[in-house]
């Protein structure tokens, strides 16, 4: 059972998603703040696996709490309604380990809880075009301009299937693909690639 602490600071959005999550055989919501303060006084008392957090909260915001909650075992997702991209970055390298918007799909949130839980790190399509960006100089890792296009997907969550989809190229090309940027960035397999990629920017 995957054991889940909402931190938001509208009670209507903690009631809506503790009622869809609790739907879920494997979910369960172990409890709610309404600031960061009392989402860093939850983690440290029930020690959830999973915990969703706004970034806009009053006493303490997100960015402020994950701070707070360096080296805890509970896994962050950061769930904003806040569309500025350059939030994206801090989040992740403070400790996130998913970045996804209010908007996202139901369905999508609750594998994106059970992603994050298996040690995947998962973000927002925009998000993860995000960091992956580089607006500022070429990547700092000789990565070729379709290496960067399946970082970034790999970064979202996609499979080799979906990314062959998305680009329209043989599923073997891709495996090429990841293999290649798994070699560059020197990293044994795709979530750690991932991770890395969030955590460095890099694209």
């Amino acid at each position: 059972m995957i054991r889940v602490l909402i931190a938001d600071d509208h009670p209507v959005v903690r009631q809506g998603l503790r009622t869809f999550l609790d739907l879920q055989d494997d979910i369960t919501v172990v409890g709610e703040a309404g600031d960061g303060a009392q989402a860093v006084e939850l983690v440290g008392e029930l020690a959830p696996d999973v915990l969703l957090l706004d970034l806009k909260m009053p006493v303490l915001d997100g960015l402020g709490t994950l701070e707070r909650l360096a080296g805890s075992a509970t896994r962050v997702v950061v769930l904003t309604s806040v569309s500025d991209r350059s939030d994206v970055g801090p989040a992740m390298r403070a400790g996130a380990s998913g970045f996804l918007y209010k908007d996202v799909d139901p369905t999508a949130l609750v594998q994106a809880v059970r992603s994050v839980h298996g040690g995947q790190v998962l973000l927002a399509p925009e998000a993860a075009e995000a960091m992956l960006s580089t607006p500022d100089g070429p990547p700092p890792v000789p990565l070729t301009d379709r290496e960067r296009e399946v970082l970034a997907l790999i970064a979202a969550g996609r499979s080799n299937r979906e990314i062959a989809r998305s680009l329209a190229v043989a599923e073997k090309t891709v495996k090429t693909h990841v293999s290649n940027v798994l070699m560059k960035l020197g990293v044994q397999d795709r979530t750690q690639a991932a991770l890395y990629a969030v955590r460095h920017g890099l694209g």
